[in-house]
């Protein structure tokens, strides 16, 4: 019963695989297929038919695929005229290239000692404003400093807005440096105010 069985589910298998292949309707079954257009079968052109002259040569405009020798033989025969030009030398021969009418030799010595390199631009000033000290007694010396609108409270080697550092604290004067410009160190008077 099971070989039975097996028989029955192989001869289906076995229609449903080939049996389409001989019924097919004509309606496409895909919609690649049902969106491509019709084209009616043209006859291929006959070779030989249309011939397109190009300077000194005949192009034959064909889509027959056919190994044409005779036009083989024709471009085998064809033989380069040029213009006498040699394409493996990048100037003409003709061209007379003039001998140096001076010593190869440059005055580079006698240019480098009149040079003298531009000086470094001067440092930007540092917008920092020196008003006060803020001292208490046993503690280090520190300085009210203002740039624009902000204060900062700050004592020798902290830095201040992330860009000034604090060099030396005097009782005048506050040494300042930019490290992000890292120019030489500024000093910056006591202002009243």
């Amino acid at each position: 019963m099971w070989a039975a069985a097996l028989g029955i589910v192989a001869i289906l298998v076995f229609a449903y695989q080939f049996i389409p292949m001989f019924t097919e309707s004509s309606a496409p079954t895909s919609s690649a297929q049902a969106a491509a257009p019709v084209l009616p079968h043209t006859p291929p052109p006959r070779a030989g038919k249309a011939a397109v002259k190009v300077g000194k040569k005949t192009l034959i405009d064909s889509l027959d695929p056919t190994l044409r020798l005779d036009l083989l033989a024709t471009s085998e025969k064809t033989q380069y005229e040029g213009n006498g030009r040699n394409i493996f030398v990048s100037q003409r021969e003709d061209v007379v290239i003039p001998a140096p009418v001076a010593s190869g030799h440059t005055d580079q010595e006698q240019a480098q000692q009149t040079y003298t390199p531009p000086a470094p631009p001067p440092p930007q000033p540092i917008p920092l404003k020196f008003y006060g000290f803020a001292s208490s007694p046993g503690e280090p010396k520190k300085v009210f400093l203002k740039l624009n609108e902000d204060v900062f409270v700050a004592g020798e080697g902290e830095i201040v807005d992330r860009r000034y550092k604090v060099m030396r604290i005097s009782t005048n004067s506050v040494e300042i440096q930019d490290v992000v410009g890292s120019g030489p160190p500024q000093n910056i008077p006591l202002t009243q105010g």
